[in-house]
């Protein structure tokens, strides 16, 4: 499901980079950017630093090693960045006055899984069996960050105003977002289209027993084809 993911400022392909002397924070900027590209087009496994470095217009390997150890660490700067793009669309979900609890995790799960810059996370098709290091930052976050920060206080609301029952909130939002964003992560565990469906079945089965008939056949089919996605570019 992926309750989280965007990004500003990508290049689309074709557009060249012309580097020039550029304080700390640009250079950043657009070894991320080059780099995002580069993972889009080839994918993340097929992205070399010598690619990233060959479109960055005169930078040199020693720009990119000064501010990054390896390319798994860029990889893991590129997630933050769109992590912290996705958290401003989950903060003006959680502070809707208009919506019940249950109504903002319906309208959380359907503006995350249809935004279109999933497809392009899809297609990079990072190999976390072989990065710990992103899956570690996958699974702090989802506990440590979105869990406590945003699904949290919708269920709390959702108690308050009676459209969510449960005695324990703080679970119930950490076993929403470990089932969303990593037991139904096909990038996580190679699911098939089947294996998928399947899931989300038993995650739709799980919420209705909470009361939370939040997910739809709408939401079934884009789930279907980001992993569709995935196991084309993987």
């Amino acid at each position: 499901m992926l309750i989280y993911i965007h990004t500003k400022g990508m290049l689309r392909e074709g557009e060249k980079v012309v580097a020039r002397n550029k304080h700390p924070e640009e250079t950043v900027n657009l070894i991320l950017d080059v780099a995002f590209r580069l993972f889009i087009e080839k994918g993340y496994e097929h992205t070399s630093i010598q690619d990233i470095i060959d479109n960055l217009g005169g930078l040199s390997k020693g720009a990119i090693y000064h501010h990054f150890k390896s390319k798994e660490d860029i990889l893991v700067a590129v997630t933050d960045r769109m992590t912290a793009e996705s958290n401003q669309m989950l903060t003006i979900i959680r502070d809707r006055s208009d919506l019940s609890g249950k109504e903002k995790l319906k309208t959380i799960f359907k503006e995350s899984i249809n935004r279109s810059v999933q497809n392009d996370i899809f297609t990079v098709a990072p190999d976390f069996h072989n990065n710990p290091k992103l899956l570690f930052s996958l699974l702090h976050d989802t506990i440590e960050e979105a869990a406590p920060n945003y699904i949290l206080p919708i269920i709390n609301q959702g108690i308050s105003d009676g459209s969510i029952k449960t005695d324990y909130p703080k679970q119930l939002a950490e076993l929403i977002l470990l089932a969303a964003n990593v037991w139904m992560n096909p990038m996580i565990f190679d699911s098939s289209e089947k294996e998928s469906y399947f899931k989300f079945m038993i995650f739709s089965q799980m919420l209705q027993g909470f009361g939370l008939d939040i997910v739809d056949s709408e939401m079934l089919e884009r789930l279907q084809e980001l992993t569709s996605i995935y196991q084309k570019n993987k």
